[in-house]
């Protein structure tokens, strides 16, 4: 499929994070945190992520939900890093990208980086480690150097 259009409703955003968490839950690294830690009922889930997208890119839906509560229960567990952070990151982007093209899809990839990089940070205090390790994943630092760039 190729990306032709801007995210436009939240039938898209619910196309966009089904097709996301299709390729997050059958991931090696980040997948056992949504399928075997977690156990993450996706059809439960996703009415409450949509609803956080659809603030975050419209500005329309009540999203009231503590969202660092979850990532922090998942890290008391198994800590997350830099490379469960960068590889979300770069699922999210394919995901993004595959569907979608133009300014508020854009928004959609910029606001997944801050929020990976601000969860990352919260988790492992001031001197988390944002490199990541090998593997091909993004190092959340490049991140960092894009958003002051």
């Amino acid at each position: 499929m190729r990306a032709t259009r801007d995210i436009s409703d939240r039938d898209d955003l619910d196309v966009l994070l089904r097709r996301f968490y299709t390729a997050a839950f059958a991931d090696p690294l980040i997948g056992p945190f949504f399928t075997r830690i977690a156990g993450t009922d996706l059809e439960v889930h996703l009415p409450h992520i949509t609803d956080f997208w659809e603030r975050a890119l419209f500005r329309t839906a009540g999203y009231g939900r503590d969202a660092f509560a979850p990532h922090a229960a998942l890290h008391a567990t198994r800590p997350l890093t830099a490379a469960h952070f960068g590889r979300w990151v770069q699922l999210w982007h394919a995901s993004v990208d595959g569907l979608h093209t133009g300014p508020r899809a854009e928004r959609a990839k910029a606001q997944g980086e801050r929020i990976a990089l601000a969860l990352l940070r919260r988790l492992g205090g001031p001197g988390a480690d944002t490199r990541g390790a090998g593997g091909g994943f993004v190092p959340l630092a490049a991140l960092e150097l894009r958003s002051v760039a």
